[in-house]
């Protein structure tokens, strides 16, 4: 990812949170919808901490969240694929279908959203291996898909960061 597209400060934390996650010895997995794996792509520029991400998955329609991840299908029926429900769904199903001892996901409205719902409504999540999962909601604004997207990068980064003691 060249260095124009994620600002210095996000790369250098992003760097800080992935050498944690060495230190405690574990892997991480994402699942990625609105980002479009610009979290994993995050992750996966730090040299010398590869062995750390275990996977990522994009999973940006419906029918793959429930494929590849476990979504109950009554979940993206009734709550809807932007929701707490299915963020926390994602994380639990990357982490299910995985080595990994943590995965983070996030779902949303980068923009524009249209009638399917608000631009910059993004659901976050966080799970750990017998922790219980962790949720966060945001409303971004329309600011723009770019700058939605860099404020996910951040927030992931932000819960990342708190997970440890």
């Amino acid at each position: 990812m060249s260095d124009a597209m994620i600002p210095t400060p996000v790369a250098r934390r992003a760097r800080r949170v992935l050498e944690r996650v060495c230190d405690e010895e574990l892997r991480l997995s994402t699942a990625e919808s609105c980002t479009g794996g610009l979290v994993a792509a995050l992750f996966t520029d730090i040299e010398g901490c590869s062995h750390a991400f275990e996977r990522g998955l994009v999973v940006y329609s419906a029918e793959a969240k429930h494929e590849m991840l476990g979504v109950p299908a009554e979940v993206l029926d009734t709550c809807r694929a932007v929701s707490r429900e299915a963020a926390v769904a994602m994380a639990e199903g990357a982490l299910a279908r995985s080595q990994a001892d943590l995965a983070v996901s996030v779902t949303g409205f980068a923009g524009p959203a249209g009638d399917e719902g608000t631009e910059g409504h993004v659901h976050f999540a966080l799970a750990r291996s017998g922790v219980a999962t962790e949720h966060r909601e945001e409303a971004f604004g329309a600011i723009g898909r770019d700058a939605i997207r860099h404020r996910c990068l951040e927030t992931v980064l932000e819960m990342l960061e708190s997970s440890f003691p």
